[in-house]
Order: structure tokens, then sequence, then C-alpha cells
């Protein structure tokens, strides 16, 4: 689920899985084995893992979780080496970015395709009621979901509490992981089974890759068993990941974004965009310029697939002349406060399409 670019998106649900992938890696992505922790540092700016962890049990109670819960996730911890050598080693930002199309036929292939058709057809019954409640479809759900685990087949074997404690004690980003950290302890506390807490090398878990924050926020009770189970459950799953779209500001009745046919020697670079996006800018400066439907088509630009000619669309042909080129909604910006980045909201929106023809 990529890395480098959830990190500029702190709202997005599994940044971990973000952090843990970068645009070539494959849905497949094996478990990377942990390092048991005798290699770690053992202080960072003079404080010993411990006596960080006694700073944020503290904090914890102050928030209200009960000291039973802060012993019992918080006591026994070490820090693991291997999360801070791949929290290290992410890439820095590309001045020029790779071409999207390789990554597109590893993330949009016909195994995960038909997987995802499978899994569609096999829960259809549940889907018509989350796509009332929410107002988003379902193959954009299920194209998430098999985006980010597999459809549920590989989820991560990190213990959460260890990794997200050695990211916040390691102190790049320790605002982030220490409140994750919290949030984590949070979900012990609401009920959440201290086996359960497996997951990505930096934090996100279950089936749709959420972090402990957002799970507190946005996980829902699909299946109406009193429980937000996103570890094991489809209708949790498809309905959490529902809910966080519509808290992102989907449009219902909008598609993500169409294919769309450009004239002879259109200059795509003419309709750049003007605007300095608040975060993600080097993502959002890809794309064109804000234009209704009807005013693309004015310029020869065609959509490919059926959207109102007053509906707002930005240009967006990320190979460049001569290669595919589509009209973005607002609605791929949802997408892409999943996981900022154009590889990964470009494959999601083509998957759901796939799964939904």
């Amino acid at each position: 689920m990529t890395l480098s670019s959830k990190l500029r998106c702190l709202r997005h649900p599994s940044l971990a899985v973000a952090l843990a992938l970068a645009p070539t890696a494959s849905v497949d992505a094996q478990p990377v084995v942990q390092d048991i922790g005798q290699n770690a540092p053992q202080t960072v700016a003079g404080q010993t893992f411990q006596a960080y962890l006694q700073t944020v049990g503290a904090r914890a109670r102050r928030e209200g979780v009960s000291d039973a819960t802060v012993s019992r996730v918080l006591t026994g911890l070490v820090p693991n080496q291997r999360v801070i050598e791949l929290d290290s080693a992410q890439p820095s930002r590309s001045t020029t970015p790779p071409p999207i199309a390789p990554y597109i036929a590893q993330h949009v292939g016909s195994s995960i395709i038909a997987r995802g058709r499978s899994r569609y057809a096999e829960l259809s019954g549940m889907l018509p009621a989350i796509e009332r409640r929410y107002g988003v479809p379902a193959p954009v759900l299920f194209a998430i979901w098999g985006h980010e685990t597999n459809y549920g087949s590989y989820v991560g074997d990190f213990d959460l509490a260890r990794s997200l404690a050695t990211l916040a004690w390691e102190g790049r980003r320790r605002a982030l992981f220490e409140g994750e950290l919290v949030a984590l302890l949070k979900m012990v506390d609401q009920g959440v089974p201290t086996y359960r807490l497996k997951g990505s090398w930096a934090g996100a878990f279950g089936y749709p890759q959420f972090l402990p924050s957002v799970y507190l926020r946005l996980a829902v009770d699909g299946d109406g068993n009193g429980t937000r189970d996103i570890f094991s459950s489809p209708a949790d799953t498809i309905a959490s990941i529902a809910n966080y779209f519509r808290d992102a500001g989907w449009r219902p009745g909008q598609p993500w974004g169409v294919p769309a046919s450009l004239p002879p020697g259109f200059n795509a670079n003419a309709y750049a965009t003007k605007l300095a996006a608040p975060s993600c800018d080097r993502v959002h400066a890809r794309h064109g310029q804000w234009k209704t439907v009807s005013e693309w088509r004015s310029l020869g630009v065609t959509p490919q697939r059926a959207l109102g000619g007053d509906v707002l669309a930005s240009l967006f042909q990320p190979d460049g002349p001569g290669t595919p080129a589509y009209l973005l909604t607002g609605n791929y910006r949802v997408i892409l406060q999943y996981n900022c980045s154009n590889y990964y909201a470009l494959s999601v929106g083509l998957l759901a399409d796939e799964i939904a023809r």
C-alpha cells in the first residue's frame, strides 16, 4: 500500500501500509522477519526506550486509558530494529516520477480483478444497503480492500504496539506515532483483544489497513453484531471503508474519473494547474486545471464514458503525450485521502471499474 505518499497526508488510514510499499511493490508482498531487538539503539536523545514508555503510559492515563491496559500492552516491549531500518530506508522524493503504466499493469492485473469479482459476487447480498447508507459504490470499496490486503489474504504480522512504540521513540515523527500508540491503547481499553494487534510495520492493521486513530473515529459495525471487526468481518470492513470515504467528502453519483481522448497535438501542459495544494503538493501538481466537462469538450477533450457536462474535472495524462489520459472528478481526491499517491489512486479507480464490469 505505499509509504512515502501517506506520510504526506496524515489523515490516511493506512499510513503504515503506505510506508511499507514502494510504487513497484506487489499486492502479494511477503512478510518481513522481525528483528528481536538486541541491535536496537539503547537511547534516543538521551532517553531510554523504557523511560519513554513510562512517558507514553502517563499520557495515556491522562487521556482515560486504564492502568491495566497500559501495563498489559506496554510491559515487556523492546525496540524493533527492523522497524527502524524500514523507516529509515524510505525512498526520497524523485524529481521525475516513474511511468505509471507498469504500476497499473502490476496492480490491476487479471488475478486481482478475478479475486475482486469473486468476492464481490460472494458478498453481493450486503452491498446495496451499504451503498445506500454511505453513497459510495461497492466496487470502489472492494478496490481499496484488494489494494490494501489482497482482500484480506495478508494483513501484516508485526506487533503493532512494539512497532508504534519504536517509531515514536525513534523520534523522526514522534507526534504522529505517539498519538497512534495512545490510540492503540484506547482500542484495547474499548475491548479490542490484544491478539488482534498485528499489522504493518508502520502501524496499520486489519483488512482495510486503518491506523488506530482512524479505527477509533471511523470503523463501524457493518453486520450488526455489536463489534467493529475489521480484522475478519467483510461487512465491517466494507462499511468502515465506506464511512471513511463519506467522511472524506465522496460525492454520490459521480465516478472517480473517466478515460478521455485528446485531439491530435493537444498540449496538456497549457492547462496545468495554477493552484498550490496545502498537502500532497507533488501529487496534485500533476493534475490539470479544474474545468467543467463541457469546457473540456470545447477544447476537444472527450470523455469516453458518461459524465455530466456541469461536472468539474481535472485532466491527467500521467505518462505524457500519446499515452492514456483521464478526466478526474473530486472523488479521485477522496481516494487520494486514503493514500496520497497518483499510482495508488488511479489503480484503485481502474480496479474498481474492472470489478464492476
